[in-house]
């Protein structure tokens, strides 16, 4: 509510200063917009992306068999947790490891953290238990991070 009072508050300011200009000159026309292309963003070299994913506390993306034990070790809990979709279910296992590495000593936060992760608390909500939680961290810890 704050949000939307603020930005009501802030339009109509604007609106009432450029009703109040001063100036008796008329406006000109804005000026075309270029027609060159937009430059390209810059690409990252892998090594950059490496460098990024550890200071984030992530691991090196993994392999194809190391990717796909993962998958079958995460569907051995319950097929629903991937549910066919295999490159979130990866993505959340790499984030997993940022809080293993993070807080290795805190099993129930993490089992806690795996659970709202792979969405089991909200879609599944009948295996949301610690155990389950604490089944996903340790597949997440020994196939994609077992360095941490």
């Amino acid at each position: 509510m704050r949000t939307r009072t603020t930005t009501a508050a802030i339009a109509l300011l604007l609106a009432t200063l450029t009703g109040c200009s001063s100036s008796s000159e008329p406006e000109q026309p804005a000026a075309a917009p270029s027609q060159a292309p937009a430059a390209e963003a810059p690409s990252i070299s892998a090594e950059d992306k490496a460098k990024a994913r550890e200071a984030a506390g992530l691991p090196p993306k993994p392999d194809a068999a190391t990717r796909q034990a993962f998958l079958d070790a995460l569907n051995a809990i319950d097929p629903r947790i991937v549910d066919g979709k295999d490159e979130k279910a990866v993505s959340r296992g790499l984030n997993q490891c940022s809080s293993i590495k993070n807080s290795p000593d805190d099993k129930a936060k993490l089992a806690q953290l795996a659970l709202g992760r792979f969405t089991v608390t909200s879609r599944l909500p009948e295996i949301s238990t610690p155990e389950t939680g604490a089944k996903i961290n340790d597949v997440a810890h020994r196939h994609l991070c077992p360095d941490f």
